[in-house]
């Protein structure tokens, strides 16, 4: 029920709506070359796809124990698309796929991934992608703003497939996308994170991975792999197949190999030798008929302006981070949650109901629960730190008492005692005998929906300079924000805010230095003699 009716079932846009993205190292630029970036990072991620296969990557286990949490979500990560319904959507998933698809300029190209009976190395597939980053042919009638079928309402692009996608050369082009490993787009642009304008390069960077042009980005692929002329990359990635913890994974396993097994040589190029005998990539072949651009257009303006109307915010907090947070023995995570309690309340004037997703792995075929993380004692709380009249004293003791229950909601969503996905199903099930219930319109509309990514695989305290910045979501509320933040080694937040510009009462910049200001007044409790900052 989970993945029809909240994923596959919703007719609007799933670009920015549902979709989600994953970012590049922060400040480390393994390399400058957009085709060796590449190479490297296609190569890594056909490795983990090996290992899956063969069932070599070992489950994840619960923090500190040896219970093993569920992998069933990492069974549709590679050659699996979503594809458009009238009424819903399905994920079709193929048993191999021995190509990927690669967008640039407008153009399609399938690239095959073995040669001589093994899986190209590095510097073949750099090749390749400096192949097609060479042609200089021009897009098709059609062909540049395709993908947009993907970002805009579904119906449309349930009922354009069927009618333009289903038979002859656009068919066997399309097959070739869906049935692709996974996407690849070569962006024409620079991004990422520049130290001379932290703010307004970072909030480019996001917004160019969660939504792009609203064309260049295959919305329907489990993931699409986007690689910038600069050789910054990132991850925008389809969500009813999986949650965020696994991309993770990927992302996570994927940087790793690339930056301390596979590296570059010293002019930038991956490592190893080119070679001439493999066949050029080919170019999709499509016959896209003037009702079916006129199609796509439609569908291009209704994600325009969804893209136009998110206002993103990413930064990171490195005041302090989970070190400090410990030695005051509190949870890291219900420091940030409270702080976000804080910084909401400052902001809005308000308590508004939040969602915290926290994993149900530990069951099988788990996904995600809610945890309600505004509680009546996170409200006490928040009260006694805008009263100037309240000691430090008491307020502490009021941060501690809302810590703990934050904990309790935590470990109940965790071990399938949480409340929402059972208040979910009552939902649907009242929906299928249409009966209207006051108290589920009451329960559900969240107005600041929150997640914590997890560092899964790398080691920050062997490689600091593998800093990365997590990923983050769009706002899940018209009037709402959205919040995304990993909590990196030691000494380091990074936080994403997102909401609307259409909405006047909210602004990601504000609420993101509401929330630096929260983190640092809550640290100060604990330290009031102390300055807490660095």
């Amino acid at each position: 029920w989970w993945e029809e009716y909240i994923y596959l079932r919703g007719r609007g846009p799933i670009m920015v709506n549902s979709n989600y993205f994953a970012m590049d190292f922060l400040s480390l630029y393994p390399t400058t070359l957009q085709a060796a970036r590449a190479g490297n990072v296609i190569h890594a991620i056909l490795l983990y796809r090996r290992k899956l296969d063969r069932q070599e990557i070992k489950p994840i286990l619960l923090m500190g124990s040896t219970v093993p949490l569920c992998s069933a979500q990492w069974e549709r990560m590679f050659n699996t698309s979503r594809i458009p319904g009238e009424e819903s959507d399905t994920l079709q998933h193929v048993k191999d796929s021995k190509h990927i698809v690669v967008y640039h300029k407008g153009r399609y190209f399938k690239v095959w991934l073995y040669h001589d009976g093994r899986l190209l190395r590095p510097r073949e597939i750099e090749q390749q992608i400096q192949r097609i980053l060479d042609d200089d042919s021009e897009p098709q009638p059609g062909e540049e703003k395709l993908a947009a079928l993907t970002a805009g309402d579904r119906v449309p692009w349930a009922k354009a497939r069927q009618a333009y996608f289903s038979r002859g050369k656009n068919k066997q082009s399309l097959d070739a996308v869906e049935k692709a490993a996974f996407f690849v787009t070569l962006d024409d642009v620079e991004q990422g994170y520049r130290k001379e304008d932290p703010v307004r390069s970072l909030d480019a960077y996001a917004k160019s991975l969660i939504h792009g042009r609203c064309y260049d980005r295959w919305f329907d692929k489990t993931f699409t792999l986007i690689i910038f002329k600069n050789g910054k990359m990132g991850l925008n990635a389809e969500h009813s197949w999986a949650d965020a913890p696994i991309i993770g994974h990927l992302w996570e396993n994927v940087m790793a190999t690339e930056y301390l097994e596979l590296g570059y040589s010293a002019d930038g190029h991956c490592k190893g030798e080119t070679n001439p005998s493999i066949p050029l990539p080919n170019k999709l072949q499509w016959e896209i008929p003037e009702e079916c651009q006129e199609v796509i257009e439609k569908s291009l303006s209704t994600a325009v302006a969804l893209a136009d109307d998110v206002d993103f915010c990413s930064f990171c907090f490195d005041t302090f981070g989970k070190g400090l947070i410990k030695q005051a023995k509190t949870s890291p995570d219900a420091f940030v949650q409270l702080s976000l309690q804080l910084a909401h309340y400052r902001d809005m004037g308000k308590f508004s109901l939040t969602y915290e997703a926290s994993m149900t792995r530990l069951f099988r075929e788990g996904r995600t629960e809610t945890v309600r993380s505004c509680t009546v004692e996170s409200c006490r709380f928040v009260q006694a730190m805008e009263d100037p009249a309240e000691s430090t004293e008491n307020k502490l003791k009021l941060f501690r008492l809302a810590a703990a229950k934050h904990q309790h909601l935590y470990r109940l969503a965790m071990t399938g005692a949480g409340i929402d996905r059972h208040i979910f199903c009552l939902y649907v099930v009242s929906k299928y005998l249409a009966v209207d219930s006051p108290f589920l319109n009451e329960v559900e509309p969240w107005r600041l929906s929150t997640s914590q990514t997890p560092q899964q695989y790398i080691d920050l305290k062997k490689n600091p300079e593998m800093l990365s910045s997590g990923g983050g979501f769009g706002p899940v509320a018209d009037d709402g924000y959205g919040v995304s933040y990993m909590i990196l080694g030691e000494n380091s937040i990074h936080f994403h805010v997102s909401s609307k510009v259409s909405c006047y009462e909210t602004d990601s910049h504000r609420f993101g230095e509401n929330i630096q200001k929260a983190m640092v007044d809550i640290m100060g409790l604990f330290n009031p003699s102390k300055n807490c900052t660095k």
